[in-house]
């Protein structure tokens, strides 16, 4: 492969610390590079030496004559004065940018519900960041380098953005540098990890899955070091290899190797036992939405908008459910109802007499009434200690203990919240929900400004928190991490996804397809092209349709029972784990075949047309 870019001898410092000691790095045709650190060890620095934005205090760059490289910054740098075409295309004539099928593709993929001639300046957060991305991509470059591309993404943009990197080169072509902390893309589309830490940058074959084997064989080698760490690490690797999606079969590493070091790490969770001390604490009722509906009135030229209807979600205890929806689904307005702040206009919405709601809101609500104080006197008004984990897995842990796996330093016990990093606030801030022991939990894009190993420490402190856990997030894998199942708001209606993010994606897609479809036969004027043949036809698509209606009584009376046998769970012996576990794998075997059947019903639709 041809080289394109070297980095020799890179020294890099600030006034109080050194970044970066003597690094030497290159970068081939055909690489994909994700960088990965803790915040504020220099991932952004080390990109932005990378790409020319940053002369490094020592050493030196070389680009190979005539390589173009296109750069994404972290913050916002778009021109308010623009309109979205004047920032995506510029002065390019309009037979050029629509003639070109690349620019196309990202206009179509970006922004295409965006006006064209609106103002930058009138744009949210994640539209300005999807005008930022299309306007790079429709560039040439031969070298990407994206710093948090996926930051105000939502899950189908992200996964637009990684499809379009992977067939943006051939192969053996073209060079990605991103630094991110959404581990799902990273396993998606980097071939090569380069962890930044201690001054150095390690390369490690593979993506994040990749990344974090060799992280655990290196940390085991090292024997006592980092011990903590490589423990995060070694259980992030059990989930890796036992239950997230898709990720069996891309990384470049021995699946016996992984499984060797894992045979001792028990699952993630003890859901049974998690579950058994969640009804202890929230009794057989949680949180019922019966029949529900919200529909906002008209405001001046607004109309009347439905945004939910006939919602029925029975929460049970110890729930862990991911919401998903894109932008004005009704996510917002369903927690609302879940967390009583919002009123149903239709239906109703029950709450169990011992439910205490708390929402990890996306602001930093929490910190507002102690914005000056330093973080040891916060921590100082909260109980002395408090109790993580069941049985022999639980442990007293005091406020103190819980900051420092979260990744704060003695020093920064003494440091005012104000002048915390973002990633630090946002720690404390999940920290605080967490200690006030709720029993319903509702987190709303937690992420934020979290790296890697923090994330892993957040989840490692969720995955032993006994209550109700709902989870709004465009971080997929954080989603499938923390949660057990998920639901997605379409069309108004909740909806199970058996399938989690792919079928969401799949829905999506096909509820985009059926608008166009709509929206194309109902326009006036011109051609319209003939109506698609239906994939059956006759007594075949008779006999589908009934097949169809079939199932789907099927899934409601399974849904009804597997509701029921839910809540009887709270009326057993909850020191009978014998028999919770009994009650546990049946229900688990109705949602089997539940999941068969919903497979079944989107092959018999996809074929209906």
């Amino acid at each position: 492969m041809a080289h394109l870019l070297g980095a020799e001898g890179l020294h890099l410092s600030f006034p109080t610390r050194i970044v970066f000691d003597a690094v030497t790095l290159g970068i081939e045709e055909g690489d994909r590079i994700g960088i990965v650190g803790r915040n504020g060890d220099g991932k952004s620095s080390l990109l932005a030496m990378l790409a020319g934005r940053l002369e490094p205090d020592a050493g030196r760059v070389t680009v190979r004559g005539g390589t173009t490289i296109g750069v994404l910054d972290q913050a916002d740098v778009l021109d308010d004065a623009l309109t979205v075409g004047g920032a995506i295309v510029g002065d390019t004539p309009e037979h050029e940018w629509a003639g070109d099928p690349k620019v196309r593709d990202v206009i179509d993929g970006l922004v295409s519900d965006l006006d064209w001639t609106a103002s930058v300046a009138d744009l949210s957060g994640g539209q300005r960041r999807r005008v930022a991305l299309a306007k790079l991509l429709a560039g040439d470059w031969d070298i990407i380098a994206l710093d948090e591309p996926t930051n105000h993404l939502d899950v189908e943009a992200i996964g637009w953005l990684a499809e379009h990197l992977k067939r943006r080169w051939p192969a053996n072509q073209g060079a990605l540098m991103v630094v991110t902390h959404d581990r799902w893309f990273l396993d998606e589309v980097c071939t090569e990890t380069w962890e930044v830490h201690d001054r150095i940058v390690e390369p490690f074959e593979g993506g994040y899955a990749a990344y974090i084997l060799q992280r655990v064989e290196r940390d085991r080698m090292a024997a006592a070091s980092e011990a903590k760490r490589q423990n995060l690490a070694r259980k992030e690797l059990a989930w890796l290899r036992r239950g997230a999606p898709a990720r069996t079969s891309k990384p470049k590493f021995r699946i016996d190797a992984a499984n060797e070091l894992i045979a001792d790490v028990p699952e993630i969770r003890d859901r049974i036992a998690l579950q058994s001390l969640a009804v202890s604490r929230l009794g057989k009722d949680v949180v019922d939405l019966i029949d529900a509906g919200v529909t906002f009135p008209a405001t001046g030229s607004a109309p009347e908008r439905e945004v939910l209807r006939d919602v029925e979600w029975r929460i049970a205890p110890g729930e862990r459910t991911g919401i998903l929806g894109v932008n004005g689904a009704g996510k917002s307005t369903l927690l609302g109802l879940v967390a009583g702040t919002l009123a149903p206009t239709s239906g109703r919405v029950k709450h169990g007499k011992t439910v205490q709601v708390r929402t990890l809101t996306q602001r930093l609500d929490e910190l507002q009434g102690v914005w000056d104080e330093p973080v040891r006197i916060v921590i100082g008004r909260l109980r002395t200690t408090y109790t993580f984990g069941t049985g022999s897995k639980a442990a007293e842990l005091t406020p103190g203990q819980l900051l420092e796996r979260l990744g704060f330093s003695s020093a920064q016990l003494s440091t005012p919240v104000k002048d915390l990093s973002g990633g630090q606030q946002r720690r404390l801030q999940v920290l605080l929900v967490l200690l006030d022991q709720p029993n319903v939990m509702i987190l709303d894009e937690p992420t934020n400004d979290m790296d890697t190993d923090m994330l892993a420490a957040i989840e490692d402190l969720l995955d032993s928190w006994p209550g109700t856990l709902l989870v709004v997030s465009h971080d997929r894998y954080f989603l499938e991490r923390v949660t057990d199942q998920q639901y997605a708001i379409l069309g108004g209606r909740l909806r199970h996804l058996p399938g989690g993010v792919d079928e969401y994606l799949r829905l999506r897609t096909l509820e985009q397809a059926e608008s166009q479809g709509r929206s194309g036969s109902g326009s006036a004027g011109g051609s319209s092209a003939p109506a698609a043949e239906p994939a059956l036809a006759g007594a075949e698509r008779r006999a589908a349709e009934k097949e169809l209606a079939a199932l789907e009584r099927r899934m409601q009376k399974l849904a009804q029972q597997i509701d029921k046998a839910k809540h009887a769970l709270a009326d057993h012996d909850q020191t009978d784990y014998a028999g919770l576990g009994e009650k546990m794998k049946a229900i688990q075997a109705q949602q089997d075949e539940v999941d068969e059947l919903e497979l079944r019903w989107f092959e018999l639709t996809e074929q209906l047309g």
